[in-house]
């Protein structure tokens, strides 16, 4: 690897992190007293976003614990602390914040704070008979929060972007809300927050494995069918078979560093390259579709979530990215045989649809993105997990 890459990962990642963290904690006085990495994102430049899990001392003596994040290179938003120095001899820096006062998510604070909510959302025509109760349900540093709220009145979800996502998010679901089981914004805010009600249903993922009925082939099909034509208006995403030099560049800067071990990476994402992607038709796509994104009951799918990579695609694509995410899924599970089964049934039913020949080799390269996740998000063992998602793709591509 290049040094002049890894470097500011290594920092991050390593002993001198936690005096590059202290500096966030100086606004408030705090002391760290122990730093856990929880998620690591990294670009092929060696840019990353680092999320830590910190015990923190305050300065009445108490012990809390926060979490705090890091970034490197390009990744920087503007209102971060900025340490700069030298690591390896070579010049770096850092920009660090804690949560919730991300610089990139400026909703954030007032979105976690109960009282400035309550505020947020009478004024927005959603006024809370009680003090809600905030949860966070995900955070990725710098690029977007996904908070549930209960109390004092019907269920809400709150998505945080940064504020100049705004209006592309509210436009994705103005166009698929009606046409598609897309919850509809209730209310969008200028700096970032986008107000959503709750979908009924149950997560295909938490269904699985349950014996409750699941969304059959032709259901899935008849899903993707009501997506408005307008989103081919929108601009378009590279599908994984773009991506692969991507996936391949940051494996080997994480996750797949032996000699010899990328060179059987460098030859899986050559073959891949190599492969005739063809001219599918351009159509409308959610382009992330997977089990965690679709809402089911008595086996009738009811919502359709995350739709911010809504736009352009090609339809072999969604059935890659569904049957990629269960096949990776299926070796986890305690009695892998029903999640096998629906990929199996999901499977024959997309071949029956599209090209197996452009299938198979599209479902390997979402496979081959998803061997990023184990490492990501600090998995116990991600070492090996990597080793058999690359293994996986493999057997897909052959």
């Amino acid at each position: 690897m290049d040094p002049v890459t890894t470097a500011p990962l290594t920092l991050l990642l390593g002993p001198e992190a936690p005096a590059v963290l202290a500096t966030a904690l100086d606004g408030y006085r705090g002391r760290l007293h122990a730093l856990r990495v929880a998620s690591v994102a990294v670009q092929p430049t060696g840019a990353a976003v680092v999320q830590y899990r910190a015990d923190v001392e305050r300065a009445d003596g108490s012990r809390t614990a926060e979490t705090l994040a890091a970034t490197t290179g390009g990744r920087i938003p503007s209102g971060a602390a900025v340490l700069s120095g030298e690591h390896d001899g070579r010049p770096v820096e850092v920009g660090v914040w804690r949560w919730p006062q991300d610089p990139a998510l400026p909703a954030l604070a007032a979105a976690t704070d109960p009282d400035r909510l309550r505020d947020a959302l009478a004024a927005a025509g959603l006024p809370r008979t009680g003090p809600p109760r905030v949860r966070v349900r995900a955070y990725r540093p710098g690029r977007r929060a996904v908070l549930q709220v209960d109390g004092g009145g019907p269920r809400l979800y709150l998505k945080v972007v940064r504020p100049a996502a705004v209006d592309a998010l509210v436009a994705r679901h103005g166009l698929l809300a009606g046409p598609a089981p897309v919850p509809p914004v209730l209310a969008a805010t200028a700096d970032g927050l986008v107000v959503l009600p709750e979908q009924p249903g149950t997560p295909v993922r938490a269904l699985l494995g349950g014996g409750a009925p699941l969304p059959s082939p032709a259901d899935l099909d008849a899903l993707l069918d009501a997506l408005p034509p307008a989103l081919a208006g929108l601009p378009s995403r590279p599908g994984h078979l773009g991506r692969v030099r991507h996936f391949t560049d940051v494996l080997a800067l994480t996750a797949v560093t032996a000699p010899a071990e990328r060179e059987a990476l460098d030859a899986l994402a050559a073959a891949l390259e190599a492969t005739d992607a063809g001219a599918p038709a351009t159509v409308p796509v959610h382009g992330d579709l997977h089990d965690g994104q679709l809402l089911a009951a008595d086996g009738s799918v009811t919502g359709l979530l995350d739709v911010d990579t809504a736009g352009p695609g090609h339809r072999v694509d969604e059935w890659a990215t569904l049957l990629a995410h269960l096949s990776v899924r299926a070796p986890h599970e305690r009695d892998p045989g029903p999640v096998r089964r629906y990929g199996a049934t999901l499977l024959a039913h997309a071949e029956e649809r599209v090209d197996r020949a452009a299938l198979r080799p599209r479902i390997a390269a979402a496979v081959l993105g998803l061997a990023t996740g184990p490492f990501r998000v600090q998995q116990p063992g991600w070492a090996a997990h990597t080793r058999a998602r690359l293994g996986l793709a493999g057997r897909w591509l052959g």
